[in-house]
């Protein structure tokens, strides 16, 4: 809910919840929706919101992570969205209540509670604490 309160207070765009799925390929078509995603505004002037797939990778993917899920697959998941052109990725580990943040060519950043999660330059100002992702125990 912060993700999507401050999008919309900011025009930045549109914040998605994984009822959009975004078609990354064609020939075989590879289809994937993220737990939410962040579509910047000019992407979404430019193909507006289409009744069926999102065409190409959201800005941001963020994906919350089951404890069934390894940390292989996590990080798997994470590299996926990166390579199909997203340009920010944020895994989300409720059970550690921590978030991996991806980006192209860098290394991995571990976010524990105390620390700012942020949206960088693919969603500019946003800025919270990671605590404020999860409720209170």
């Amino acid at each position: 809910m912060l993700l999507r309160q401050y999008v919309k207070r900011h025009g930045l765009g549109r914040v998605f919840g994984a009822e959009i799925g975004f078609l990354l390929e064609r020939d075989p078509d590879t289809v994937l929706a993220p737990d939410v995603a962040f579509v910047r505004q000019e992407r979404i002037d430019e193909v507006g919101i289409p009744r069926g797939y999102f065409p190409g990778a959201p800005d941001l993917a963020v994906e919350v992570i089951s404890p069934s899920e390894t940390a292989q697959q996590a990080h798997e998941k994470a590299r996926a969205w990166l390579a199909a052109g997203t340009r920010l990725a944020w895994n989300v580990r409720p059970l550690t209540r921590s978030v991996e943040a991806y980006r192209p060519g860098a290394e991995v950043a571990v976010l524990s509670a105390s620390d700012q999660l942020r949206g960088e330059e693919v969603v500019p100002g946003f800025s919270c604490l990671v605590r404020e992702l999860f409720p209170e125990a």
